[in-house]
Order: C-alpha cells, then structure tokens, then sequence
C-alpha cells in the first residue's frame, strides 16, 4: 500500500477508536479527545506504524491547528484575564515548573540517578518536547558538539515518562475534582455569574431636562458624556408630540424629554447635571424613530473608534450598545467594534439604511471561514515560533516552537482583528471543528510514535522506576499547587484545570479538561500561563543538564 495511503487509514482508525474510547464515560467522567493517543499507543505497540516524515508533518500541524485556533477565539479574553489574574495564574504555573525541578535535582543527588536520564524525565514527566531538544543541545554544547556517552537515555526516559505524564495530569484534574467535591456545572455558573459582575447591565432611561445653566449645547459636548458610555437615543422637545432620533449632535433645550442608554451608575451620574428622571417611555410614544441591530461584517468599520466613526454626524444615527460574543457592552466614544459584533442603531429609517450598509451587516459573512489570514497567521506564527531570543543571564537562544508561536502570533492577530481586508475571524463551530481536527490529528500521531517502544520499556525494571519518578514529577507540583489555589485563592476548577494543562503545555491535557465542560475557562487560563511556561521550562530543561553533567 502507498505510504499516503496507509498513513491515512491508520490515522482514521487510530481516531475513530479514541474517539470512541474517549465517548466511555464512568460516573460522568470520561477522556474525552485524549482517548486517541492511548488508541495510538496500543495500535503502535501491535505493529501499525506510518512513514516518518508524513507522522511528524501531520503531529505537527495538527498541534499548530489547535494552539492556533485557542489563541484567536481567545485573545480578547487572555488579555481581560492577564489584567486581573495574570500575576497569580503566572506564578501558579512557576510554583509547577519549580517544584519539578526540585524534584529532577533530588532524584539526581540522593538517587544518583543519571544526569541525562533526569533530564529526559523532567520534559516526559511535563509533556514539553522543546524542553527536550534544548536539552540535547546544551548536552552537545557542553561535549563540543560531540554526542556524550549516555545521551541515548535523555529520549529513552522522555519517551517513558510522556504517556505516564498525560495520565498523570489528567489524573490530577480528576483528584482535585475529587477531593473537594466540585460540581463542573456549578463552577460553570460561577464564571458566567463573575462575567456578568463585570458588564454593568444596560438600561434605558428617560430624562426631562431642567438644567437652565445647559442653555442650548448639543448633548455629546456636554462634560464626561463622551466616554461615560451613555447615549441618547431619542428626543421629544417641549411643546410637541412626535418623538424623534437624537445623536450627541442634538442641542438640548429646557422641557426636551430625551432618552438614554447606558449603565445605572453611569446614568445616575449624568441625570442630575442634565434635569430629573419622569416616568415616560418614549420607545412607545408617536414618532418616526427607527431601530435596528446590525451586524458588523464590513472591515472599513473596524480598527477605528467610535469617535473617529463618526456616524452620528456622517449618518445621523446614534450606536446605543454593542453586543460582543453575547455579552451587552457599552458604546463609548473610544469603543471600537470587532467583527461580528452587533451594533444598536437609532435613527431614522432612511439614516439606518445607509449605516447599515456601511457596517455591512451580511449574515452570510458571518458564516464564512476566512482561509486567507488563517493561513497567514499560522505562517507568521511558525516564523515567529523558529526565531531564536535571547534572555539576561541565559547563554543559549530560546525558541517559542510550532506550538508557542502559532499560539501568541493568534492571540496578536485576535487583537489587531483585522488589516486590510484580512480580517482573523473564524465562526465559532468551524474554530471547534479545526481545534478538533487538529488536536486528533497530533495525538494520534504522538501515540503512534510512542507505542512502537512503550510497552518493551515501561515493562522493564527501569522502565517501571523511571515512569514512576516520572509520575512523582508530573502529580506532586500539580496536586500542592491546586490545592493551594483552591483552598487559599478560591479559584475556579476549570481556570485551575487550564493552569495546569498551561503549564504542562500540554494540548491533551486541555483536550480533556474542555471535555469536562461548555466553558473556555480552561482554554483561555491556559493561553494565559502558556508562553511562559514555555520558556521557563526550556530554560529549566537546560539548566539541569548545566549544573549535573
């Protein structure tokens, strides 16, 4: 059978076992996507195998795939949780990475356990292959680029150690769970419940205004309107009946009834410099008000705030809320929409017709994949991932790797949202299904690989006490950590569950720990805690075989 052809048919075997094996659930706890890469390891062990090369290109970017579409349905959020919890998250992940070589140091001095040897478990035991080749490299460095005796056993310990590694974060997720007898769906609940803490509700308010001191001032000059994130919406003006569209272009007068939007606090700021609450709900008074919500699709609405928009005095409407992801935001005057957000437009009927079609608002867009800047990002992200840096103190150069850059490059590119007619935005099934795809792909990849020696070394004697050093090493740092930060800090299990995945940089591991529930807690603690992790344990995987070798 042609190489393609077999790599193909053993990869869909290998995914349809473990995915079904993953589908087993025993008192509702289940692998999840993990299930393939023990599919993967027991179909290597019997014998199946694929061609190298294809193996590594597809571990490959299937990994790039899945760490690529975290970072860009993440990124908005990563950056909310690094201003909140970014020093406590980081230093969790520090305590595990520490803690681990800690542990590596022990084994070598009251075990005499080999120095490559020890080296190879720390990156097993933590999941982190770029660990692994910095480690060989600072072994060759060391040796003038000659192969050292005994540097065969820095993969051999890795490959042991891996396997052992997944189960025993996957296990520690599970203790925790345990131990503190926590309901997923209640720490689900939790979160969404500290979301909507964080989003002031919107309301409408109607205001008489009574201010004589005003005189005749357009209600966006008026001090601290602007960015308050109150809008007007509509106006009556003393005398008459009909309401109509108003803007922060509309002179307010002595009588006007006018209505705004935005958070009670911020409303009970502004009511009292501008007149007094009245009882009166102008959305249902006479007039010739229009409203509409409207999708933002078009990228000459993006990048640009509000203010610089102006689409109160080019299209006479006013924008009274945004909602972003299902969350109502406020519309300020540095606001600036995203794609897919959906905008709340006042105005008349022919005002709204024309804004509408500036901010485009075509619901197919909103269904479509963009390829082009897909591909883009994840090319930036693998240059990016290759270059080496330098840090203080530290005399070998530090890579992000295929997983660490294409990760940051999405988060970036999230940020920025769009260039041109680029625009880094993928519906939110079609990112699920490529995060899928590609961490199924990478894993049973990885177990293919493994399963060819797994068994014959984890059955001998040193196998056995190299796999449970390693387990001591990957559980240990784990279950102190997250017990701390449950017991102590009060966090959420599925931000602890992200933490520890991050900082195993371990896609399986958060491949489980998103089975466990709907919610990109996990998800988005793990971009948070990841780049970090990343280079501390490159740092720590070389530092090892600097001080013993």
């Amino acid at each position: 059978m042609p190489p393609v052809a077999a790599a193909i048919l053993i990869v869909t075997l290998v995914a349809v076992c473990g995915l079904l094996l993953g589908g087993i659930r025993i008192r509702g706890i289940g692998l999840g996507p993990a299930g393939v890469l023990f599919a993967g390891i027991l179909f290597g062990h019997f014998g199946a195998s694929i061609d190298p090369e294809i193996a590594d290109f597809t571990k490959e970017f299937g990994l790039i795939l899945f760490v690529f579409t975290i970072g860009l349905q993440l990124g908005p959020g990563v950056i909310e949780l690094w201003k909140k919890q970014g020093i406590l998250l980081n230093s969790m992940a520090l305590s595990i990475v520490v803690q681990a070589v800690i542990l590596i140091c022990a084994f070598v001095l009251l075990l005499e356990l080999p120095v490559f040897t020890s080296a190879g478990l720390f990156s097993g035991a933590t999941t982190n292959t770029p660990s692994l080749g910095a480690a060989e490299q600072a072994a060759l460095s060391l040796s003038g680029n000659e192969r050292p005796a005994g540097i065969g056993s820095l993969a051999s310990a890795y490959a042991v150690a891996y396997p052992g590694g997944i189960i025993g974060i996957i296990a520690s997720m599970l203790l925790i769970r345990r131990l503190f007898g926590i309901n997923v769906n209640d720490e689900v609940a939790q979160i969404k419940e500290l979301e909507k803490q964080d989003h002031e509700p919107i309301e409408r308010r109607t205001i008489v205004i009574d201010n004589p001191h005003l005189g005749s001032i357009p209600f966006g000059q008026i001090p601290g309107v602007e960015d308050s994130g109150v809008r007007i919406s509509r106006i009556r003006r003393a005398g008459e009946d009909i309401v109509q569209a108003a803007t922060d272009e509309t002179d307010l007068h002595d009588g006007d009834l006018v209505q705004l939007v935005g958070p009670r606090s911020t409303l009970d700021r502004i009511e009292p410099v501008i007149g007094r609450k009245v009882d009166v709900d102008l959305m249902k008074e006479p007039g010739e008000v229009a409203y509409r919500r409207v999708l933002v699709t078009d990228p000459q609405a993006l990048r640009k705030t509000l203010r610089e928009l102006s689409l109160d005095k080019v299209f006479n409407t006013s924008v009274t809320r945004i909602i972003r992801s299902g969350v109502e935001l406020t519309a300020r005057g540095s606001s600036r929409f995203h794609y897919g957000d959906i905008a709340h437009i006042v105005g008349d009927k022919e005002s709204i017709e024309r804004v509408t079609k500036f901010l485009g608002n075509s619901g197919k867009s909103m269904k479509e994949t963009h390829f082009s800047p897909l591909f883009f990002g994840i090319a930036i992200g693998v240059v990016a991932g290759m270059i080496p840096f330098h840090l203080p103190g530290v005399p070998f150069p530090i890579r992000l790797g295929f997983a660490g850059g294409p990760l940051v490059a999405a988060i970036v590119f999230s940020l920025i949202g769009s260039v041109g007619k680029f625009v880094w935005y993928i519906p939110y099934s079609a990112n699920l299904a490529l995060r899928e795809l590609g961490i199924i792909l990478f894993l049973a990849c990885a177990g293919l690989g493994a399963g060819e020696t797994f068994f014959e070394a984890a059955l001998s004697v040193q196998g056995v006490q190299w796999m449970g050093l390693g387990i001591i090493v990957t559980m240990v740092p784990l279950l102190t950590t997250g017990i701390a930060a449950r017991m102590i800090w009060k966090q959420n299990y599925l931000t602890i569950c992200g933490v520890i995945a991050g900082s195993m940089t371990d896609p399986p591991a958060l491949a489980f720990a998103n089975s466990q529930a709907d919610s990109e807690a996990s998800s988005t603690a793990y971009a948070a805690v990841y780049p970090l992790t990343m280079i501390l344990r490159i740092i720590a995987a070389q530092a090892i075989i600097m001080m013993f070798a």
